[in-house]
């Protein structure tokens, strides 16, 4: 069983109620059937209702098979729009544009995560980054004692002709641009949480260089080690490895050369870069050279699961991002 089938069969365990705010796009019906024809969950598509019945039909769903919530005829409207108002007032906020934002899916679909009638929402098919993660933010929020939202890739690494076989999760390639050594640290406590929550996998962190244990010296080396020093003070929990270059995380045989003393030994999981145009360019390296799969980018640090797709995604993209969704959801109930 690779990876992905471990995701999808923990996402069956639980049926997490899965909101998916763009129900009136075919790709986001399909994924939605296929999901809940699978176990995966138990999908909600928001939207027009004729629209969204009629997108059902044409792929041969049964009558409910798959619930709709239109935000226009919804019973719900009036207790999200007031809980909207009461989280958002203190920022200026009226009633009426309370009103209007709970006519919008993004915001519904959120609203719906924070009230507790979904585990969580997936969008970003249609709507852009920014406008996804805004609801999320100005609805759903950060978690408790979360500061920095921020974002990962599952890299899962399956081909023959990669060193390793396994998944690992490389942060932030799409959010946080020049974190801060604070804002890094809060990266690699995030990632290690969602790693683990997706995939059941303890997490084996390494903070990322270009130098390792002090082989060169430079302010952004600095970063990297005092984001160190703070993950591994309000973690102790966590196994955080830093400062450290790619290959003295990743090959035993460099890690014992170059970082002796380093617990994971070159077997880290997680590998968090010092900022978002070094994790942004390693992935596509690995993706494009490498052949590593690449899912994501899935957003962490929220109170609760909201996630983001690529306009251009496909069918399967979303049935992937759902499973994802879903372990996340289950990851925190445990929390």
């Amino acid at each position: 069983m690779n990876i992905l089938d471990e995701i999808h069969a923990r996402a069956k365990q639980a049926r997490i109620r899965i909101v998916l705010s763009e129900g009136e796009d075919p790709r986001i019906v399909e994924g939605a059937i296929k999901a809940q024809r699978d176990g995966l969950c138990e999908a909600i598509l928001v939207g027009d209702k004729s629209i969204i019945e009629n997108l059902l039909r044409s792929h041969h769903a049964k009558p409910g098979e798959v619930e709709i919530a239109d935000p226009k005829d919804s019973p719900d409207l009036e207790q999200y729009s007031e809980a909207f108002f009461e989280a958002r007032k203190h920022k200026g906020l009226s009633e009426q544009k309370a009103k209007e934002a709970m006519r919008d899916p993004l915001y519904y679909s959120a609203m719906m995560v924070r009230q507790g009638d979904a585990g969580g929402t997936v969008g970003g098919a249609v709507n852009t980054t920014g406008d996804t993660l805004r609801a999320a933010l100005q609805v759903i929020g950060p978690a408790p004692g979360v500061k920095t939202v921020s974002s990962f890739f599952l890299m899962v690494l399956d081909q023959d002709h990669h060193p390793k076989q396994g998944v690992l999760a490389f942060a932030d390639c799409g959010l946080i641009v020049e974190p801060d050594a604070s804002q890094l640290a809060q990266i690699a406590i995030s990632t290690a949480d969602s790693y683990q929550a997706i995939t059941g996998i303890v997490p084996d962190v390494a903070m990322l260089s270009f130098s390792t244990k002090g082989s060169a010296n430079h302010p952004n080396v600095d970063k990297v080690v005092e984001a160190t020093s703070i993950a591994r003070d309000q973690r102790p929990d966590l196994r955080i490895e830093g400062e450290l270059q790619f290959d003295a995380a990743f090959v035993p045989e460099i890690a014992a050369s170059k970082a002796p003393q380093s617990q994971s030994g070159g077997e880290a999981n997680i590998l968090i870069f010092p900022d978002l145009e070094a994790a942004n360019i390693g992935y596509k390296i690995a993706q494009r050279i490498g052949s590593a799969k690449a899912i994501g980018p899935v957003l962490q640090g929220l109170a609760h699961p909201a996630n983001d797709l690529s306009r251009g995604c496909t069918v399967e993209d979303i049935v992937h991002l759902i499973a994802l969704t879903a372990c996340q959801a289950i990851g925190l109930e445990k929390t």
